[in-house]
């Protein structure tokens, strides 16, 4: 374990919240991994970087996704600190925790006799601004495989379903007049209040799932006058719909358009991600955790987020992926940390589910 929590001191240490510093903390990776023994190689899209390292030259092939870019920390937060169980840090949960005991489980795999199973891992650089330049492009450019584990902090459970996202932006109209007098215009502002109601109200918004009691609608802008003496003419309203696994982006769209007297532009798309947990590959990682942490597998957390990860990519091909990795808190907050006995549980796991992946 003491390698793994060296590891992932030394990512910490990284302020990976920018383009060139996750950049140099994928090359550190790629040293680290060189001195492993392994033979990882570094590929570019527009600036940002992306490592692939595999082990095995089985048919059946397992991949660990994993990201190094962090969102914005307080300096001290780049300076990891151990109290008990606990490491401290920006990124320590989210996901450097994951990426260090990736890293460490391939290196263990390179001298096992993994069978008809190649891992492949990928560590991307873009994953908090939404993975266009990482796990977009590596998965249009075929780095695909037949199961696919993010490493995401999920408390050792299985996050196997996500929503899907749209981002959209809705352009209204109105009539300009005198604020004194504003009968006579028509306030585009009354508007986009009367549609943020609309929306709530359309068939899709009252819809549910086993695991999701609906979708998530946030209003996220608004944008429109311009002084207080005229009635606004314009306005924008900004949406972030988180929709279900089994809706369709489409459907949703044709809704709000068949509602509203606006223009509708899309900021940002991605599919839902839909897996069932008799996905035999979700039923061996369930065994696998059951067996590490000694509990049942009815007691092993199956669940579904309501945000969404890299998995995304993935599934847009049909390749089944899921969110899973150590147990941590507050990430994204002042007092990030992962449970170090859990990362190496969770490095454990990972090296015996590659061990039996093509049984």
């Amino acid at each position: 374990m003491t390698k793994t929590l060296d590891l992932l001191k030394s990512l910490i240490e990284f302020d990976s919240s920018t383009k060139d510093e996750a950049n140099k903390t994928l090359q550190f990776c790629k040293n680290w991994l060189e001195q492993e023994g392994l033979e990882p190689v570094r590929l570019s899209n527009e600036g940002f970087d992306s490592l692939i390292c595999n082990v095995g030259a089985g048919e059946k092939r397992l991949i660990l996704n994993g990201h190094l870019d962090v969102v914005s920390g307080n300096p001290n937060q780049f300076e990891p600190k151990v109290e008990g169980n606990k490491i401290y840090g920006r990124g320590s949960a989210d996901m450097k925790a994951g990426v260090s005991a990736m890293m460490s489980a391939l290196s263990e795999l390179q001298h096992k006799d993994l069978g008809n199973t190649s891992v492949q891992l990928q560590l991307v650089t873009d994953e908090e601004i939404g993975g266009k330049h990482g796990a977009n492009f590596l998965t249009d450019q075929g780095y695909l495989g037949d199961f696919v584990i993010c490493g995401e902090p999920t408390q050792l459970g299985i996050g196997y379903q996500a929503k899907g996202i749209l981002q959209v932006d809705i352009h209204l109209k109105g009539k300009s007049a005198h604020g004194s007098r504003p009968w006579e215009g028509d306030n585009a502002i009354e508007k986009a209040l009367e549609t943020y109601q609309k929306i709530l109200n359309l068939p899709f918004a009252k819809e549910s799932t086993e695991l999701f009691e609906g979708p998530s609608i946030n209003l996220a802008k608004i944008r429109g006058g311009s002084v207080y003496n005229k009635v606004p003419d314009e306005a924008v309203i900004s949406y972030d719909i988180r929709f279900l696994p089994g809706q369709s982006e489409k459907e949703i769209l044709k809704q709000i358009e068949n509602e509203i007297d606006g223009e509708i532009s899309i900021h940002l798309s991605g599919a839902s991600v839909m897996n069932e947990t008799d996905n035999p590959f979700i039923q061996k990682l369930v065994t696998e955790i059951s067996q590490e942490t000694h509990q049942s597998p009815e007691s092993v957390k199956l669940f579904g987020q309501h945000g969404f990860a890299d998995t995304r990519y993935f599934a847009r091909f049909g390749t089944p992926a899921v969110e899973f990795g150590p147990s941590g808190a507050a990430w994204h907050g002042d007092g990030e940390y992962a449970e170090i006995d859990s990362i190496k549980i969770y490095k454990d796991i990972l090296v015996r589910f590659a061990e039996s992946f093509s049984n």
